[in-house]
C-alpha cells in the first residue's frame, strides 16, 4: 500500500518492497484531484507523461539513483523543458526549451515531475498572496496564509501531494513557508545549487531552495542538486568534504537573540519559541541589531533596484500585467542612487564581518523563522506591513551569506504552527541538519497537514572511503573553541570513544598534551570524527608543535588518527589524567 506520508524512508520501504512508481505516480494524481485547489498548480505535467515516466522508473529499477520514484514539483519561476514559466505573470510567459540545472540533477536522480506551482509574483513577497492566480490554501490552517514567494511549493508537501519540492529563497521566501505549513525548509548557501533557469528576483542573493517533510528527506534533495554548472555567474564549489546529511554532534554552542530584540505575534509564539530553546540545551545571548538593521535595507535600498533591473524591461513595456503590490515595490527601485547604493554594499561588508565573528565562536543562530502566521484577513488589511513582519529574522541571512534551516516545533493554541530556523555560515548544511533534525523529532508536530510521527534524527553515515577517522581530545572536540577548525577542513562528528588504558593526559597551557607511556597509563575521553584525506595535510599543518597527528590505540582495538605530542613536550606540564579527559578537565577547573 502507498504510503499516507511521502517522506523518503517510507517510499524506498515500499520500492523495496515490491511497490511500483506508477502505484506512487497514481497517488499522487489522485491527491491532485482530491486537494482540488485551483490556486495551486500554474501548469500540470500531463497525466499520462507522468503515469509515463513512473512505467519507465519500474521497468528500469533504482539503478542506484538516490531520488527514484520520487514525485516533486517546482515553484514556477525555475524551468522545467516543455512547461510554460510564468513567474504568476501570465504576459511573462516563456516554455523552455531544457530543465534548469537543479531539476535536470534531480530527473537524473530519478525523482518525477508533476508541475509548476503557484507563488508570489516574481518572487516579491514573503506572505503567498500575491499572485493573480489566488492564494494556495494552507493546508494545516486555511484561513492563514501558506506563507511566499513558494506558497505552492509548500502547500503541495504539507498536504501530501509531493515528497519534496523547489522553492527559491531571496528573503525568507525557502523559509517562511515552511512555518507557514508545518514542514521543513531549507536555504542552501549562495551559490551552492546553480541557479541558471530561475527567473531572478535579486539575481546576488537567490537560492534554489528545498521543501519536504523531514530535514534528512531536504538534504537528500540537496546533496543531489549541489555543485556548479557551466555558465552559472554566481555559482562557487563547495568546500572539500562539504556534504548536505545530517551531522549531529553531542555538545553545541549555540546562541539566540538577546530578548529585546524579540518580537511576536502572540504570546504563545514567544512561549513557542523558548521552550524551542529549552530543548536545544545552553543558548547564548548575543546582539542581532547589525543583522536588523541590514534586514531592513533589502527593501528599501541597492536591492530593490537589484529587483528592478531583472524585469525593468517588462515593467517599462507591460506594467499592467504586474500585481499592483508587486509592480509598487519594482517601479521603487528605479528611482534609487548609486550613491545610496554604495551605502548599502558596506553596511552588508560589515554585517558579514560581524556573522564572520558571531560563528567563530557559535555552531549555530536559533531564530524565530517569522513572528506569527498571520490570518489572510490580517495580511489583507496590511499587505506590506504584514509582509514586512513576515522578514523580520530572514531578510539578512542572504545579505549575510549564510546558510540556514527552518524546523517545525510547536503549535499554538489556536492551531497556527510556529518554527525556527538554524543559521550558521556559508556550507554549514549538514551541521544545521544534524541540529535542526534533531530539534523537529523532539517537538511533536506530526508530518504537515497529514500527521504521523517525525522519524528521529539519523544516525551519523559511516566513514566514507575518502575520508579518515581522527581522534579529537581538547579544544578540537565539538562545542570547543578550536572545533571550527576542524569542520572547515571538512570534519564530521563519528562518535564519543576512548582510548586504551596507556596514555597520560598534561594541560599544556590552554591545551591538552596526549602521550603514550609504558606503565600507570589511564584511557582517555575523546571524539572519533571524519575527515577528508585529502585535508589530513592541511589540517596538520596548522597544528603546532609539539602536537602532532599519530596512530592513537583505542579501547575498542582501532587505531584512528589522533593527537599526539612528544614526550619532550609535557615535560613540567601538569598531569592531568586523573581528570579522564579535557572536557572534566575544564568543567572542574570551571566548578574550582
Amino acid at each position: 500500500m502507498v504510503p499516507a506520508a511521502f517522506t523518503f524512508p517510507a517510499l524506498g520501504e515500499f520500492y523495496a518492497n515490491g511497490g511500483s512508481p506508477v502505484a506512487v505516480a497514481e497517488a499522487a494524481l489522485a491527491r491532485i484531484a482530491e486537494w482540488d485547489d485551483p490556486a495551486l498548480f500554474l501548469a500540470r505535467a500531463p497525466d499520462e507523461a507522468v503515469l509515463a515516466r513512473a512505467a519507465a522508473l519500474a521497468a528500469e529499477g533504482p539503478q542506484g539513483r538516490p531520488l527514484f520514484g520520487l514525485p516533486f514539483v517546482v515553484k514556477d519561476n525555475i524551468d522545467c523543458a516543455g512547461l510554460p514559466t510564468t513567474a504568476a505573470c501570465p504576459d511573462y510567459a516563456y516554455t523552455p526549451a531544457a530543465d534548469a540545472p537543479a531539476v535536470a540533477r534531480l530527473l537524473a536522480a530519478g525523482a518525477v515531475l508533476l508541475g509548476k506551482v503557484n507563488l508570489d509574483q516574481f518572487a516579491t513577497g514573503l506572505n503567498g498572496t500575491r499572485s493573480p492566480h489566488g492564494t494556495p490554501r494552507n493546508p494545516v490552517v486555511p484561513d492563514c496564509i501558506p506563507g511566499g514567494s513558494s506558497s505552492g511549493s509548500a502547500a503541495a508537501v504539507a498536504a501530501g501531494i509531493a515528497a519534496f519540492s523547489l522553492g527559491t529563497d531571496t528573503a525568507g521566501s525557502g523559509r517562511v513557508p515552511a512555518m507557514a505549513c508545518n514542514i521543513v525548509g531549507l536555504k542552501p548557501s549562495l551559490g551552492l545549487v546553480p541557479t541558471a533557469g530561475v527567473v531572478p528576483a535579486c539575481r546576488s542573493l537567490d537560492c534554489v531552495s528545498v521543501f519536504a517533510l523531514t530535514v534528512a528527506d531536504a538534504s537528500a534533495v540537496l546533496e543531489v542538486m549541489a555543485g556548479v554548472a557551466g555558465g552559472d555567474r554566481y555559482g562557487r564549489p563547495a568546500p572539500a568534504g562539504w556534504r548536505a546529511g545530517p551531522v549531529g554532534q553531542p555538545h553545541w554552542r549555540l546562541a539566540a537573540p538577546l530578548p529585546g530584540q524579540l518580537v511576536f505575534d502572540t504570546g504563545d509564539d514567544a512561549a513557542l519559541h523558548e521552550a524551542a530553546l529549552a530543548r536545544l540545551g545552553p543558548v547564548r545571548r548575543v546582539d542581532i541589531a547589525p543583522f536588523l538593521d541590514v534586514a531592513r535595507r533589502l527593501y528599501d535600498g541597492a536591492w530593490v533596484a537589484e529587483r528592478t533591473a531583472a524585469l525593468r524591461g517588462f515593467l517599462a513595456e507591460r506594467p499592467g500585467s504586474v500585481h499592483p503590490v508587486t509592480r509598487g515595490i519594482l517601479e521603487a527601485g528605479l528611482g534609487r542612487l548609486t550613491v545610496d547604493a554604495w551605502e548599502d554594499f558596506h553596511a552588508a561588508a560589515e554585517a558579514k564581518r560581524l556573522a564572520r565573528l558571531l560563528f567563530a565562536s557559535v555552531d549555530a543562530l536559533v531564530l524565530p523563522t517569522a513572528p506569527g502566521v498571520p490570518a489572510l484577513a490580517d495580511l489583507a488589511a496590511e499587505p506590506v506591513a504584514a509582509n514586512s513582519r513576515l522578514g523580520t529574522y530572514t531578510n539578512f541571512v542572504n545579505i549575510c551569506d549564510l546558510a540556514a534551516l527552518a524546523v517545525p516545533v510547536g503549535f499554538r493554541g489556536d492551531g497556527r504552527p510556529f518554527g525556527v530556523t538554524l543559521v550558521g555560515p556559508a556550507f554549514s548544511e549538514a551541521r544545521l541538519a544534524g541540529l535542526g533534525a534533531r530539534l523537529h523529532a523532539g517537538a511533536g508536530v506530526g508530518l504537515g497537514a497529514i500527521g504521523g510521527a517525525v522519524p528521529a534524527a539519523p544516525e551519523p553515515p559511516a566513514l566514507a572511503s575518502d575520508e579518515l577517522p581522527l581522534l579529537a581530545i581538547g579544544a578540537h572536540m565539538g562545542g570547543l573553541p578550536l572545533n571550527p577548525q576542524l569542520v572547515r577542513h571538512g570534519g564530521r562528528f563519528l562518535g564519543e570513544a576512548r582510548t586504551a588504558a596507556v596514555y597520560r593526559l598534561h594541560d599544556l597551557g590552554g591545551r591538552p598534551g596526549m602521550v603514550r607511556v609504558g606503565e600507570g597509563g589511564v584511557a582517555v575521553a575523546g571524539e572519533v570524527w571524519a575527515v577528508p584525506a585529502a585535508s589530513v595535510g592541511p589540517f596538520l599543518a596548522e597544528v603546532p608543535p609539539p602536537l602532532g597527528f599519530g596512530r592513537v590505540e583505542m579501547a575498542d582495538g582501532s587505531r584512528p588518527l589522533g593527537f599526539l605530542c612528544e614526550a619532550a613536550g609535557v615535560a613540567g606540564m601538569p598531569d592531568i589524567s586523573a581528570m579522564g579527559g579535557w572536557r572534566a578537565y575544564l568543567a572542574a577547573k570551571e566548578g574550582a
